[in-house]
């Protein structure tokens, strides 16, 4: 099977970034991971944040949903699986990743991961990888993925 084409979105506001993790939500599952690409500012913890609270939502449930950037590691569940939202920005070695447990939370939770770079060889070959790009007055979403399920669950939106 040929890999999908990238997955290109324009997204005018926020409440638009929001809408696309709400969109995406529901269709994971423990083992699935997204690598969130972008600078500061990009959006990568605002989508990351409306996607958790989506999950945690379809359950009645609700809790605060704070970046990780000074904790690394935030950790939810939504009554089917764990929900690890990562921040690596101020991790500086792959061994890092190892301590933090997030090569054991790769197969057994949904995994948000932003400045996957860090990651180095231990990104998850299958992951969902979003990158998103301000421009002049929105944001840009592209998404690529070599997972053939993940193609049937974006195929609606391209």
């Amino acid at each position: 099977m040929p890999a999908p084409k990238p997955l290109h979105l324009k997204l005018p506001g926020p409440d638009d970034t929001a809408a696309a993790a709400a969109r995406l939500a529901p269709h994971l599952r423990a083992g699935d991971c997204i690598l969130l690409t972008g600078t500061l500012g990009a959006g990568k913890t605002h989508f990351a944040r409306a996607l958790i609270q989506k999950r945690l939502s379809e359950s009645n449930l609700w809790e605060d949903v704070p970046s990780p950037t000074y904790t690394l590691v935030q950790t939810y569940d939504d009554g089917k699986c764990e929900i690890w939202h990562a921040d690596l920005y101020r991790l500086s070695e792959p061994d890092e990743i190892i301590e933090l447990g997030l090569d054991e939370a790769f197969e057994t939770a949904v995994t948000l991961i932003e400045w996957p770079d860090r990651l180095g060889d231990l990104a998850p070959k299958n992951a969902l990888k979003i990158t998103l790009a301000l421009d002049e007055d929105s944001r840009t979403l592209t998404a690529n993925w070599d997972d053939p399920r993940l193609h049937t669950l974006t195929a609606q939106d391209g």
